[in-house]
């Protein structure tokens, strides 16, 4: 498959709904041989469907990524499988909404493995083959919240989104001299089902309505902002994060 992406080798945690859902099939519609990194089989292997009957190549790992191991094995695979890896999407993530005072540490260290330690694993493992591609990309899904927005309850949940942030301006930094171009994106309210299932149609109004643009983010709106970073487009910019919120943030 010709495109932007052609020939290119990415892992896409969380791939088996929403956003990396998305990303994963608009990656592979440019060409990227795609591993499906999921939690959960059934829809991961929707989404290998998907790639294979467009003709494209993609592998589905189902997996907890909350572990340096089951995230080695992850990288493992997908080396035996197509021989490197270029780009890594770091998009799964826990969500839950506890006050500060009713997290128990169970939750509260699920949030910090999935969504902070586990940039570490992906960056750590994937790194030996990253430095010999030449278009080697670390990129995470960060979010509004506990970057440019406090929500309420999701005190966790934020701080974690805060040290991805933190995550990326320190790897692009510490990287740079190999090669390796480290950004993310943050979105605002987005319909996934993971923001329905923890959402109420009330409160997903109420979102809307501090909206600039009036409307929720889409999936496929987050993965065309992490195929301008991943493509050649975003070669030159590293230790960033895109805002796609509908202006969400600006008041």
């Amino acid at each position: 498959m010709a495109g932007q992406l052609a020939g290119r080798v990415a892992i896409v945690t969380g791939a088996g709904k929403g956003i990396g859902r998305a990303t994963a099939l608009r990656f592979a519609e440019e060409g990227a041989k795609i591993v499906v990194a999921t939690r959960t089989a059934a829809p991961g292997q929707d989404v290998v469907d998907r790639i294979s009957s467009a003709g494209g190549e993609a592998l589905l790992i189902a997996t907890d990524i909350g572990s340096r191991a089951a995230v080695a094995d992850v990288v493992a695979k997908t080396v035996e499988r197509f021989g490197g890896v270029d780009i890594v999407v770091h998009n799964a993530a826990a969500l839950g909404a506890s006050t500060i005072d009713s997290i128990d540490d169970h939750e509260l260290e699920q949030m910090l493995a999935v969504n902070v330690k586990a940039c570490f694993w992906l960056a750590a493992a994937a790194m030996p083959h990253l430095e010999t591609s030449k278009a080697a990309r670390l990129l995470m899904t960060s979010s509004i919240t506990g970057t440019r927005v406090s929500v309420p309850g999701y005190t966790a949940y934020g701080t974690s989104k805060a040290g991805v942030n933190g995550f990326i301006r320190q790897a692009a930094t510490e990287l740079a001299s190999r090669g390796i171009r480290v950004n993310g994106v943050e979105p605002g309210i987005t319909v996934t089902e993971s923001a329905l299932e923890h959402l109420s149609e009330e409160q997903l109004a109420a979102f809307r309505a501090m909206i600039p643009l009036a409307k929720a983010a889409t999936p496929e709106d987050i993965a065309g902002a992490l195929l301008y970073l991943a493509a050649d487009s975003g070669d030159h910019v590293t230790g960033q994060t895109i805002i796609v919120d509908g202006g969400q943030s600006l008041p």
